[in-house]
């Protein structure tokens, strides 16, 4: 699968956890605007959404985290929800597919606790990121910059504290 102009594909990371609303919105405005997304988590089949403070609803899987390639794609979506964070930061594919986006300069948005999973990267140093107190000093060891703005972009890289 190589991305090309006429079908441009996003790569939706998730894990157990992720934020259901966040979700949701990001998969209805790709939709909206005519984009293919595939989703992609560690878990096989389906993964199970956080919403208010209870389990959501299942949300299928396209493709394990470890099949993906960041070159099949051509942008990165990273939606929030603590519990998903902190799964996929303890898994190494992680880290690869996110280095990918940002080495080859491709699309990445970033909402809530997805922004955290930036620090992973190894290009963030002096980009200004949008983020929530909780994330900021991780992001700031990682030597980004924290934006007061609830919405940034910097070059290829849209981070927002909510699900703006």
């Amino acid at each position: 699968m190589s991305p090309t102009a006429a079908s441009p594909s996003v790569l939706i990371l998730v894990a157990n956890g992720i934020d259901e609303v966040q979700l949701t919105e990001m998969q209805r405005a790709l939709t909206k605007a005519g984009l293919k997304f595939c989703t992609v988590a560690p878990e096989q089949g389906l993964v199970n959404s956080w919403h208010d403070n209870a389990w959501g609803h299942y949300f299928p899987v396209d493709r394990g985290i470890g099949e993906a390639l960041g070159s099949d794609f051509d942008a990165l979506a990273l939606p929030g929800g603590t519990r998903s964070a902190l799964k996929l930061k303890q898994n190494l594919h992680t880290r690869r597919l996110i280095n990918h986006f940002l080495d080859a300069d491709k699309p990445v948005a970033a909402i809530g606790a997805g922004v955290g999973l930036l620090a992973l990267g190894t290009r963030i140093g002096g980009r200004e990121l949008a983020a929530t107190a909780d994330i900021v000093p991780e992001l700031i060891a990682a030597q980004a910059r924290i934006s007061d703005d609830a919405v940034e972009t910097d070059r290829n890289l849209h981070t927002t504290q909510g699900p703006e």
